[in-house]
């Protein structure tokens, strides 16, 4: 019979080295996160331009208002006046005051082509601040949140 010595392992070491495969994982599943939502946030476009919660537009000049109604006809400081007559007073205005703005209200039912060609003569004419007012959202809780195809 021999007594003999038990071998005893040494047993488990403290780790002194940092696990990095959790922060590994975390710092992967973060970045799959961001990448997903990044797009989304970068397209989201509201269609709703007419109502805004914006701050309003600096007065410090007098700005040129031109207006669009529903049924296309623009006026220009509350005068009606033809496309091309709108390029020439905006040109009158721009020479008098080379900052002129203009702030375009037109009607949610105005067609797009019409917006543009408003915004073109104010651009022929020289004027390169044109400013888009709105009604306020806050005034405005029950309006639908985006655009409604017509039927």
């Amino acid at each position: 019979m021999s007594f003999g010595r038990l071998q005893r392992d040494a047993g488990s070491q403290p780790m002194s080295d940092i696990n990095m495969t959790p922060l590994i994982d975390v710092m992967l599943v973060l970045l799959v996160i961001f990448i997903i939502t990044a797009p989304l946030l970068v397209s989201s476009i509201s269609l709703d331009l007419p109502k805004t919660d914006a701050a309003r537009p600096d007065q410090s000049a007098a700005p040129a208002i031109v207006v669009v109604d529903a049924a296309g006809q623009v006026y220009l400081q509350d005068q009606p006046v033809s496309v091309p007559e709108l390029g020439r007073r905006l040109t009158q205005l721009r020479q008098a005051d080379a900052d002129t703005e203009v702030q375009l209200r037109a009607d949610q039912q105005v067609p797009y082509g019409r917006i543009v060609a408003v915004m073109d003569a104010a651009q022929q004419a020289g004027v390169h601040r044109i400013g888009f007012i709105s009604d306020n959202r806050l005034a405005h809780p029950a309006a639908p949140q985006a655009l409604q195809p017509n039927p």
